[in-house]
């Protein structure tokens, strides 16, 4: 024994011995478990192998700083969808009234089950696939489904941020490409293109121009080589923010998350400044309380609370798998999730803002059509003069004064009033008109645009944020992908992300036929939404009812040093459960009730036309479906019928430097005490104190190995600051 050892010194000291076993343990040397006698794997030991373990457990990448971590997940959860989806969401279903189940829901269902994610990512410090294989490997499937998920949802992702990156280009140019219709010649004689007349000069970009889109999902087109460029520039933005994995993406996460803010606020400030902008924002809020009532209402509220924090797509899993056991997950929880609607309400003032003067400006070009038409039916006589307001001047023409004019015509030509073909033009009829998507984005806010002072400054400014918006989601859509495959099966960081990005580029080449965009509506619309539905259950299932809510808020207090509200052990175990089954059985019943579909654009009629998938797109569809859910079946039955290894015949431990390490996650309760120590637990003496003891799976908690007369397993380990399982 070296000489300078705690033990050889206290035999030559007279003083009283006060230290423990875990004192001596934490000066002595360490002791190599898998070279010493209590080795009871039967494995041989690989030298290499177990320091390249304890290497990658010591040297995992973490954040710079608790900002570039916070930026992140923000720039995650943060994403396309609070800018064109919650305004959409927010007119539709009562306006201000909406808000309610939107915060109702966030915090019953988002707020509990993002902080679930956060702390079991943190605390185990592996993927998606490491983390579920840890706590269930029964439900291991659950990782390799996220995985699917994610990959889905990041192909057709890209290829929006790909569209973002053709306007973003385009917009440097004066006057806008999209202010007016394009003029071909016939002949000799120069006329208005038809498709473009018979609709508006953004739309007809955003189909003709941009998308060059087909009539129907069955006509392909071949390629549209545009947008086939812009797919590889998104794809090789992606490919060198994720290329360092955090270390990358880290970094560009401090300008893809800020400066949409910086944009939101400046296109707030510029819209408040515009005509017609308070009756936009006033019509948005105006509340609708029975829409409270409305289930749909409630259902598309948990649906959006859903996907806005990016819950089970294994992004937040992995970007918190990189902190510190310390970091308070809680109000990274709470903060992300406020953050997130507090966006999605400045979006939506932004929004508004731009539609209310956007509707001005429609209504004033519909009274002045309108009222063209009135002039005509005056001068032959079809109205009389009579019925025309004395006030009333044609040149200087107000709506108040046409909305006057329409009533008197209306009531007087009763018989007869439908044959004139004039319009009531009512500001609150263009406010009504309910956009999202693409057509908010590329059409509704690109027409209010090209009506800016410096319109190509704020295009630029606008389409450069969808950009940003994009791409921090896309990170943290890949990172759900790479962080899990990169952690389980220890293939080289940059090797995989490079091939996978030149992969999800080939498969995307799909979304960039001129029939590109019906694909991506159909992945949209029915590739995530019920799987990630079912894998969020499961992963809850997992942790309040199979590891155990108890031992989760115990750990979770050792972890962070405070006990979570009970609040939390209510929702994890009850509420939410509950509240996302409803969800799933909405979800199932909606699928089954609206006929799958998609809107297609018909070029002859210039207007968008619903049309049914025809039997191959169902197949698609409902393949995408079942793959993306096939995993989870699948590896529980494998693991069930033990026909792969889950690990349960190992038990690693790993003595270290002052604290040990060891996994029992897989180990049933008389294997574990057998392996050990060869005795039932109450015949064991416990050497060491139970406190910040961390027992895995199918074990009691720490609180209740301290009620026992000698610890469960008669010995306390200390705590590990990386888990360690057999995967």
């Amino acid at each position: 024994m070296p000489k300078n050892s705690k033990v050889t010194q206290r035999e030559h000291s007279s003083e009283h011995v006060t230290e423990s076993v875990a004192d001596l343990l934490a000066h002595e040397e360490p002791v190599d478990y898998k070279r010493s006698v209590l080795n009871v794997t039967g494995e041989t030991w690989d030298k290499q192998k177990d320091g390249d373990e304890e290497l990658e457990a010591e040297n995992r990448p973490a954040w710079n700083s608790k900002l570039q971590y916070i930026l992140a997940q923000i720039g995650y959860s943060v994403g396309l969808g609070n800018v064109w989806r919650f305004p959409y969401l927010c007119q539709k279903n009562g306006g201000g009234a909406y808000l309610v189940p939107y915060l109702v829901l966030l915090i019953i269902i988002g707020l509990p089950l993002f902080f679930l994610e956060l702390a079991v990512g943190q605390r185990i410090r592996r993927g998606s696939i490491g983390v579920w294989n840890y706590i269930c490997p029964r439900l291991g499937g659950i990782g390799y489904a996220s995985c699917l998920v994610c990959f889905f949802v990041g192909l057709y992702y890209n290829v929006i941020i790909g569209w973002s990156i053709f306007y973003f280009f385009k917009s440097f140019q004066y006057p806008l490409p999209w202010s007016e219709c394009p003029i071909v010649k016939n002949g000799s004689v120069a006329v208005v293109e038809t498709e473009c007349e018979r609709s508006s000069a953004t739309t007809y970009f955003w189909y003709r121009e941009t998308l060059d889109i087909s009539n129907s999902i069955s006509e392909s087109g071949g390629l549209n080589w545009k947008m086939t460029l812009c797919l590889l520039v998104a794809w090789s933005l992606v490919g060198l923010a994720m290329i360092k994995g955090i270390q990358s993406s880290g970094k560009v996460m401090y300008f893809s998350s800020l400066f949409p803010y910086v944009v939101l606020v400046c296109f707030l400030v510029r819209g408040l400044l515009l005509r017609g902008a308070v009756d936009g924002i006033m019509h948005m809020f105006t509340p609708k309380l029975d829409k409270m009532l409305d289930p749909q209402v409630w259902r598309e509220a948990a649906t959006q609370v859903f996907f806005a924090l990016g819950l089970g797509f294994g992004g937040v899993i992995a970007f918190s798998s990189y902190n510190k056991q310390d970091n308070n997950c809680h109000f990274d929880a709470t903060l992300v999730s406020f953050i997130n609607f507090f966006t999605s309400v400045l979006a939506t003032l932004v929004v508004f803002a731009v539609l209310g003067f956007k509707a001005n400006i429609m209504n004033e070009k519909c009274v002045v059509e309108n009222a063209e038409k009135i002039l005509g039916y005056l001068n032959t006589n079809v109205l009389s003069h009579d019925l025309i307001p004395p006030h009333v001047n044609f040149s200087h023409l107000t709506a108040k004064d046409y909305n006057e004019m329409y009533r008197v015509i209306m009531t007087v030509k009763e018989g007869n009033f439908k044959e004139l073909g004039l319009d009531a033009c009512l500001l609150e009829d263009e406010l009504d008109k309910s956009v999202q998507g693409t057509g908010l984005a590329f059409i509704a806010f690109t027409e209010a645009m090209t009506h800016f002072p410096a319109s190509p400054f704020w295009s630029v400014m606008f389409f450069l944020m969808l950009i940003n918006l994009g791409l921090g989601s896309m990170i943290g859509t890949m990172s759900g992908i790479t962080t899990p495959i990169i952690d389980t099966f220890k293939v080289r960081k940059e090797v995989f992300t490079v091939g996978s990005c030149i992969f999800a580029f080939v498969v995307g080449l799909i979304f960039v036929q001129r029939s590109g965009n019906y694909f991506v509506t159909m992945f949209d619309d029915y590739s995530a939404t019920l799987p990630l539905t079912v894998v969020v259950i499961l992963e809850n299932i997992a942790v309040a009812w199979i590891y155990g809510t108890k031992k989760f808020m115990q750990e979770l207090t050792e972890m962070l040093g405070f006990r979570p509200y009970q609040f939390y052990y209510y929702t994890w175990k009850y509420v939410s459960p509950i509240c996302m089954a409803v969800l799933m059985t909405a979800s199932i019943i909606q699928l089954g009730v609206s006929p799958p579909g998609y809107s297609a654009w018909i070029r002859e009629e210039a207007a968008e036309k619903f049309l049914f998938y025809p039997t191959w797109a169902m197949a698609i569809l409902i393949s995408l479906i079942i793959l993306a859910s096939l995993p989870l079946p699948l590896v529980f039955i494998l693991r069930q019928f033990h026909l792969v290894s889950d690990g349960s015949n190992a038990l690693s431990v790993t003595y270290k430097k002052g604290r040990m390490m060891k996994d029992i996650s897989n180990l049933e309760d008389n294997d574990e005490t057998r392996f050990i120590l060869s005795k039932v637990p109450s015949e064991t003496p416990s050497p060491m104190p139970t406190h910040r003891s961390y027992l895995g799976p199918g074990s009691n908690s720490p609180m209740e190995m301290s009620n026992a007369p000698n610890g469960r397993y008669g010995s306390g380990y200390l705590l590990a600051s990386t888990p360690e399982s057999e995967l």
